[in-house]
């Protein structure tokens, strides 16, 4: 065993000592077949904003949008490229291209390794930057020489978002209407809302449920076309509460297996001010550094909030 104290209220060990996937593992292929049995017509949703969106980097300053570019062939562009230019027999036409894309710009998962927090695991008085079930933070990706302040960067060896993509992640999933009680008036939802909206509308979550938020932030950002309006968008659509401790306690207990919202965060950022020592982001610390529940972010509820809506269901297969 990496530590020998856990953080209260969190679940490290629960899985096995060298666990990386969290709450996925409540993926069973029971909780399968319960979102296959949600297929009713047939439809399928994209849930994901064009990658270019939301435009610009008013929503995070540190985040760019992606950058497209191609390589060369035969000292020009391997772009629409004839191949004929390579052996004049040929009748092909090509095009490569390549991305530069910041992981967190637009639709997004964040992996376990994405926040973490700062915990006396092995006993020894001093606190230490630790993730979920007790791993530690990744090496230094940069060489010794090729340092620059600030820029060092880290490599996630454990808890990448490939252990995610490797679970070949598919459920139950349960849409929670934000946007049709609250409009896209800029609200804190904590336990307490969150708790009459689900019973408005008949709302059940159960253990390996993935639990999705439509507040319609997505749709105030594709209505900006990739020219963001900072004072809109920190005034636009509901979050989660993550200082409200009924709420973290609902996460827990509900055991929901992943939490996906439409917004930028899932829950307010900056949060409202808390007491004494405590985390930025206490959704991300509770969600991703105790418990192991992935959260996906600026997410395209939209037409299948719309679908869900008209059947008057909220349960759907997510895959």
């Amino acid at each position: 065993m990496r530590w020998k104290n856990r953080p209260q209220g969190s679940n490290w060990g629960d899985f096995g000592p060298d666990d990386e996937l969290g709450r996925l593992n409540l993926l069973t292929p029971a909780k399968v077949l319960q979102g296959v049995a949600e297929v009713r017509d047939g439809r399928s949703f994209c849930l994901s904003l064009p990658l270019d969106f939301p435009g610009g980097n008013a929503l995070n300053r540190f985040r760019h949008p992606p950058r497209r570019f191609t390589s060369g062939r035969a000292g020009k562009v391997n772009y629409n490229f004839p191949l004929n230019q390579v052996n004049p027999v040929f009748t092909d036409v090509v095009s490569d291209d390549a991305v530069l894309l910041y992981t967190q710009y637009s639709t997004q998962w964040d992996a376990l390794s994405h926040v973490g927090g700062l915990f006396d695991a092995d006993g020894d008085g001093v606190p230490e930057p630790l993730y979920y079930n007790g791993w530690r933070a990744g090496t230094d990706i940069r060489g010794p020489d090729d340092r620059a302040e600030g820029l060092e960067g880290v490599c996630a060896e454990r808890l990448g978002i490939e252990k995610m993509a490797e679970t070949a992640v598919s459920g139950r999933a349960v849409l929670i209407d934000l946007e049709r009680h609250i409009g896209r008036e800029r609200v804190l939802v904590d336990h307490a809302h969150l708790q009459r909206i689900m019973q408005a509308d008949g709302v059940v979550v159960e253990p390996g449920d993935m639990v999705c938020l439509y507040t319609g932030f997505a749709d105030v950002v594709l209505e900006m076309d990739r020219e963001p309006d900072r004072e809109r968008l920190e005034s636009s659509c509901a979050v989660l509460d993550g200082r409200d401790p009924a709420l973290l306690q609902w996460v827990t207990d509900s055991g929901l297996s992943l939490l996906i919202a439409d917004n930028y965060a899932v829950e307010a950022y900056p949060a409202r001010e808390g007491s004494d020592c405590c985390a930025a982001l206490p959704l991300h610390e509770h969600c991703l550094f105790k418990l192991g529940v992935h959260l996906g972010e600026l997410w395209y509820l939209t037409d299948l909030a719309a679908h869900l809506r008209s059947q008057g269901r909220h349960r759907f297969m997510l895959t």
